[in-house]
């Protein structure tokens, strides 16, 4: 009696675990193993390196994940990016990040590290800047202003190669600026530029 309420017990199991799809076919001898999608491929990093030659800090980042910006990255950035002079800070356009993204990666240099020269400006020294020479180079309506532009340098690219490799971008404004040895990247209209 017991051997049969067991055997009813287990053939009852079987049907079951059948019915819900819990087992595999009977012909298979290998389990199944769903193949991953391309969809199901790791999201890229957009990451980026870089080292503010005024306020001597350093910053190494993922800001945005596929097609997701990442806010607390962001407001490391944004806080990095800061006006050195008022130590205000702005919320950069984070397609300004996007290209400096695109332009280490087209420098073959995805990790390397991006010296700044100048992010964000307040109008306040926007104008300070102006005022310190008839010729400084500095825009009255600078996209400084609006977070929306850097002024940049990478060690062991020429200033050429780096003003080359965003002008391919075709991305916003490109200055150059042999004598000072930086190039100007901004995600305003595309244009470009070079002082002396």
């Amino acid at each position: 009696m017991r051997t049969l309420n067991r055997k009813r017990l287990a053939a009852l199991a079987a049907a079951t675990t059948v019915l819900l799809g819990l087992a595999a076919p009977s012909h298979a001898t290998d389990p199944v193993v769903p193949k991953p999608s391309p969809s199901a491929a790791a999201p890229l990093q957009y990451h980026l390196r870089m080292h503010h030659l005024h306020t001597g800090e350093s910053i190494d980042v993922v800001y945005r994940i596929g097609d997701t910006y990442l806010p607390e990255a962001l407001d490391r950035l944004n806080h990095f990016l800061r006006d050195h002079r008022t130590q205000d800070v702005s919320s950069y356009d984070p397609k300004e990040f996007d290209v400096l993204h695109a332009l280490m990666a087209s420098l073959g240099r995805p990790n390397g590290v991006i010296d700044i020269i100048c992010g964000y400006r307040t109008p306040w020294s926007n104008s300070f800047l102006r005022a310190g020479s008839a010729a400084t180079g500095v825009a009255e309506h600078s996209q400084h202003m609006l977070a929306k532009a850097i002024d940049i340098r990478v060690p062991g690219v020429t200033t050429v190669a780096l003003r080359d490799a965003a002008l391919a971008l075709h991305a916003g404004g490109v200055g150059f600026y042999p004598i000072s040895q930086f190039v100007h990247v901004d995600v305003g209209p595309v244009r470009t530029w070079s002082f002396r």
